[in-house]
Protein backbone atom coordinates (compact mmCIF):
# COMPACT_ATOMS: atom_id res chain seq x y z
CA UNK A 1 0.00 0.00 0.00
CA UNK A 2 1.33 3.61 -1.07
CA UNK A 3 1.44 6.31 1.10
CA UNK A 4 -0.52 9.08 0.52
CA UNK A 5 1.03 12.44 -0.60
CA UNK A 6 0.16 15.77 0.16
CA UNK A 7 -1.37 16.30 -2.93
CA UNK A 8 -3.40 13.38 -2.53
CA UNK A 9 -4.75 14.19 0.71
CA UNK A 10 -5.72 17.43 -0.94
CA UNK A 11 -8.11 15.97 -3.40
CA UNK A 12 -9.17 13.73 -0.72
CA UNK A 13 -10.72 16.74 0.87
CA UNK A 14 -12.02 18.23 -2.30
CA UNK A 15 -13.68 14.97 -3.24
CA UNK A 16 -15.49 14.99 0.13
CA UNK A 17 -16.62 18.07 -0.11
CA UNK A 18 -17.44 17.57 -3.97
CA UNK A 19 -19.32 14.58 -2.72
CA UNK A 20 -21.24 16.48 0.40
CA UNK A 21 -22.33 19.47 -2.48
CA UNK A 22 -23.58 16.60 -4.76
CA UNK A 23 -26.02 15.30 -1.81
CA UNK A 24 -23.61 12.04 -1.57
CA UNK A 25 -20.53 10.75 0.69
CA UNK A 26 -17.88 8.49 0.74
CA UNK A 27 -19.62 6.25 3.42
CA UNK A 28 -22.99 6.24 0.66
CA UNK A 29 -20.78 5.31 -1.98
CA UNK A 30 -19.89 2.50 0.00
CA UNK A 31 -23.08 1.06 1.18
CA UNK A 32 -24.61 1.31 -2.46
CA UNK A 33 -21.23 -0.63 -3.78
CA UNK A 34 -21.45 -2.90 -0.24
CA UNK A 35 -17.77 -2.47 0.60
CA UNK A 36 -16.31 -0.72 3.73
CA UNK A 37 -16.16 2.65 4.20
CA UNK A 38 -12.02 2.29 4.20
CA UNK A 39 -11.91 0.76 1.09
CA UNK A 40 -13.66 3.81 -0.57
CA UNK A 41 -11.16 6.05 1.57
CA UNK A 42 -8.04 4.48 0.94
CA UNK A 43 -8.96 4.37 -3.17
CA UNK A 44 -9.85 8.28 -2.26
CA UNK A 45 -6.47 9.42 -0.46
CA UNK A 46 -4.37 7.09 -3.79
CA UNK A 47 -3.45 3.86 -1.30
CA UNK A 48 -4.83 1.60 -2.91
CA UNK A 49 -6.99 1.26 -6.57
CA UNK A 50 -10.09 -0.17 -6.93
CA UNK A 51 -12.03 0.36 -10.68
CA UNK A 52 -15.34 0.08 -9.18
CA UNK A 53 -14.91 2.71 -7.05
CA UNK A 54 -12.85 4.95 -8.91
CA UNK A 55 -16.19 4.64 -11.50
CA UNK A 56 -18.29 4.67 -8.44
CA UNK A 57 -16.82 8.29 -7.33
CA UNK A 58 -16.74 9.66 -10.93
CA UNK A 59 -19.98 8.77 -11.34
CA UNK A 60 -21.53 10.53 -8.29
CA UNK A 61 -19.22 13.83 -9.04
CA UNK A 62 -20.38 13.22 -13.01
CA UNK A 63 -17.10 13.07 -14.47
CA UNK A 64 -14.31 10.05 -15.74
CA UNK A 65 -12.65 8.29 -13.20
CA UNK A 66 -9.51 9.40 -16.03
CA UNK A 67 -10.56 13.20 -14.93
CA UNK A 68 -10.97 12.32 -11.26
CA UNK A 69 -7.53 10.43 -10.80
CA UNK A 70 -5.36 11.72 -13.50
CA UNK A 71 -3.21 9.69 -12.05
CA UNK A 72 -4.63 6.71 -13.78
CA UNK A 73 -3.42 7.33 -16.93
CA UNK A 74 -0.71 4.83 -18.32
CA UNK A 75 -1.05 2.43 -15.36
CA UNK A 76 -2.40 -0.91 -14.73
CA UNK A 77 -5.45 -1.32 -12.04
CA UNK A 78 -4.91 -2.42 -8.66
CA UNK A 79 -7.83 -4.23 -7.43
CA UNK A 80 -9.06 -3.83 -3.51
Amino acid sequence: MRQPTKQHLDRHERLKADLRFRGSSLAKIARELGVTDSAVTLVGKRMCRSAKIEQALAEALQTTPEQLFPDLCGRGQRAL
